[in-house]
């Protein structure tokens, strides 16, 4: 992997600290932030970290899965006043010790990790790929969570575009950290959004997971690029954007619903250059992302009258092949194909793997452009309100007594 591309904010400062059993945690605080330096310690007595899970080969796909059996002991859904992920108080204590801008930590129940490599782990791939009976690794790799925001409710469409860029900032970061760490092979930063998804918490966030194999999401691209060439990526881009499915474009980067949609709602968001990674943007890439993802995410809300559930999936390059050919790529996914209708993956989905799709992908890029206009017009009337009472605060200001100016 080349880790030498990746060029930091210097803007958005981070704070380095380790919670109470030995967890990474860092704070990344936005360009304008008010927020002290110093942060708390964790003082929490905690038990000791789980060990690590252990993955089983399927014979019958290769594929490897990981059973993790501490996530059954998972907070769900508590109330506000006891959102594991709000800055502690003392009838809360979280983990995140102080308050924040951004937060990004090891998770507590992680799918994979905390071992980074033991006498178990996978030695390459030809160890993985080898099909057999009863196979057994250790789950290496490492899995954070990434808090957007100290709010207890929200999600990245709720964000100011200055608090955007800081979560663009933190998975750009730990894209590059993560992938220097021994045993990675892919990065995954991801948010879940909705009970419909399945989330278990309401506060605004997301993941990243750090695998000890390239995902099989992944090796099906890599099958395609060797079928199709190396300009495979490139040219969907160019298709697409020369079609009648585009939801949204800027210099650096463009929204679509791409041609063979599988979900009644299904955008794909590409670079309009050759990046693998988060960690190899430019800053200039990032401060367009923070506006065009930020209004893609208001859009879908605005279909309907609740906000939409969704998988937000950025898949990214692999940490050690096919770096110049696969590229950077959001794929938001909702479940929702009427206003109280859900989409469910039966027989034909999920046991075959045969996707059925129930609106053309033309017709759902004609609503999420409705949506869009809808949306950033709500926006544009916040704004100008926003400005309006600025100015009168301002006015009544220099019309109190002693206020007046000479």
């Amino acid at each position: 992997m080349n880790t030498k591309n990746f060029v930091a904010d210097t803007g958005i400062i981070r704070h380095r600290h380790t919670l109470a059993d030995g967890r990474d945690l860092i704070y990344f605080d936005d360009p304008d932030s008010t927020l002290p330096p110093e942060r708390a310690p964790d003082l929490r007595e905690l038990d000791p970290r789980p060990a690590t899970a252990r993955m089983r080969q399927d014979p019958l796909s290769g594929e490897w899965v990981s059973i993790a059996a501490t996530r059954q002991n998972r907070v769900f859904l508590p109330p506000a006043h006891l959102d594991p992920l709000a800055p502690a108080t003392p009838e809360n204590p979280s983990e995140v010790p102080s308050n924040y801008d951004v937060a990004v930590f090891e998770n507590k129940s992680p799918s994979f990790g905390p071992l980074l490599t033991d006498a178990d782990a996978p030695t390459g791939q030809d160890d993985l790929t080898r099909i057999g009976l009863g196979r057994i690794r250790t789950s290496v790799g490492r899995c954070e969570v990434v808090c957007f925001s100290p709010a207890t409710e929200g999600s990245f469409g709720s964000l100011s575009v200055t608090r955007a860029r800081t979560v663009i900032e933190a998975w750009a970061e730990r894209t590059h950290a993560l992938s220097a760490l021994p045993g990675i092979e892919q990065v995954f930063p991801f948010e879940n959004r909705g009970e419909a998804i399945g989330v278990t918490l309401h506060h605004p966030h997301g993941q990243i997971y750090s695998y000890p194999y390239v995902t099989p999401r992944s090796q099906r691209v890599i099958a395609a690029l060797d079928s199709y060439g190396p300009t495979l990526f490139a040219d969907i881009l160019a298709s697409e954007r020369a079609g009648d499915r585009v939801i949204l474009t800027g210099e650096h980067w463009s929204a679509f619903v791409p041609f063979a949609a599988r979900w009644p709602i299904e955008v794909h968001m590409l670079p309009h250059r050759q990046v693998p990674d988060f960690a190899g943007t430019t800053l200039a890439e990032r401060d367009e992302l923070a506006v065009l993802y930020r209004r893609l995410l208001r859009a879908l809300d605005a279909i309907y009258r609740t906000p939409t559930p969704y998988i937000a999936a950025w898949h990214q390059a692999p940490v050690n092949t096919r770096r110049d050919e696969i590229r950077l790529m959001l794929q938001v996914t909702s479940p929702r194909r009427a206003e109280d209708k859900l989409k469910f993956l039966a027989g034909s989905e999920a046991a075959m793997g045969a996707w059925i799709g129930d609106v053309t992908p033309e017709q759902a890029a004609v609503t999420i452009r409705a949506a869009l206009e809808r949306s950033d017009a709500a926006d544009a009337a916040n704004a100008a309100n926003a400005a309006a009472d600025a100015v009168g605060q301002a006015e009544r200001a220099a019309n109190l007594p002693g206020m007046a100016q000479s």
